[in-house]
């Protein structure tokens, strides 16, 4: 098989919320022909570039895969998320962890020259400071998924100080985008508040008013994400995760940033067991760290995401 001089880039959970964006723009960076996506099942339209079938806990697969593929980058973004873990917490944890691991071990073991692993702010919990959470502070996370999180972090500088892998980490805020459906977290409601906003003119979020979380554009977190990949190692001081900071809402909020595109939108509120993990999270964050390291900052406020989800969702959900 012909080696390509740079090698491969693997994209795991690529039919995810992060991975089909990130796919977009890896297939720009590399070329379409060096990124290889996989995930567990198959996708329901053929990917741009080459797909895999993968089980992530099946670590022989996994290594086989990086070898017969020349793989050199690898982004695990698989992943069970926040509400959907707690329904399900031994599972969640197992591939939340299991994945890790192993991607971690073919870093060690195989010719992986780096590995993007993402973190969260679920590894926040109740005593952690609300407003403009700092990158160091007490984290007590109470879901499965902020706990399986905030393990992964600790592997992660394990395993770059005792091995040298150069793994790199964001915390995701909530993430918001056009090309993927909610994916059971608890800051879903502002992706779903959009399709139903435009279907029907009326939604039921499941979070109270006033609940402040901390969001993002998928344009940015993607752009974030290849910022930090491309830093010079020497840049990259923080070897758990990164604090990503993104613009903070409440539901009523946003509700009101829409309604100026569709005035007859209604928004009403009932809470379910989301708003016990919202009230854990921090409201805004402090991603200074990020800011100083590798330069980061943020494009997109809520006026200009909401004006650019309704542009691309409009035909697709009319």
């Amino acid at each position: 098989m012909p080696r390509n001089k740079e090698g491969k880039t693997l994209v795991i959970g690529a039919l995810g919320q992060i991975g089909q964006d990130l796919l977009d723009a890896l297939y720009t960076k590399y070329g379409v022909d060096q990124v290889v996506a996989a995930d567990i099942r198959h996708p329901q339209t053929p990917t741009a570039g080459p797909f895999r079938v993968l089980d992530v806990m099946d670590r022989s697969a996994l290594f086989r895969l990086i070898e017969e593929e020349d793989i050199r980058r690898l982004y695990n973004l698989a992943a069970i998320l926040s509400a959907r873990g707690e329904q399900n917490p031994a599972l969640a944890w197992d591939l939340n962890m299991v994945g890790l691991l192993n991607s971690l071990e073919a870093a060690r073991e195989t010719q992986l020259e780096q590995i993007f692993w993402p973190s969260s702010i679920a590894v926040f919990g109740p005593h952690s400071p609300r407003a403009n959470t700092p990158q160091y502070c007490t984290m007590d996370p109470n879901t499965v998924y902020g706990i399986s999180k905030l393990a992964g972090e600790r592997w992660c500088e394990y395993y770059a100080e005792k091995y040298g892998v150069d793994v790199r980490s964001i915390r995701y805020p909530g993430l918001i985008s056009y090309k993927a459906a909610p994916g059971g977290g608890t800051t879903d409601y502002a992706v779903a508040i959009f399709h139903e906003a435009l279907k029907h003119g009326q939604y039921t979020s499941f979070l109270c008013k006033g609940t402040y979380l901390p969001m993002m554009y998928m344009p940015d977190a993607i752009r974030a994400t290849l910022q930090l990949m491309d830093a010079p190692k020497e840049s990259i001081k923080i070897r758990s995760s990164y604090n990503l900071g993104g613009i903070s809402f409440a539901p009523e909020e946003l509700a009101a940033e829409i309604k100026k595109h569709i005035p007859h939108f209604r928004c009403s509120y009932e809470s379910d067991f989301r708003q016990k993990i919202a009230d854990s999270w921090p409201g805004s964050i402090d991603d200074s760290h990020a800011q100083k390291d590798w330069g980061w900052e943020i494009e997109y406020d809520m006026a200009a995401m909401t004006a650019d989800m309704l542009a691309h969702l409009e035909g697709v959900t009319a």
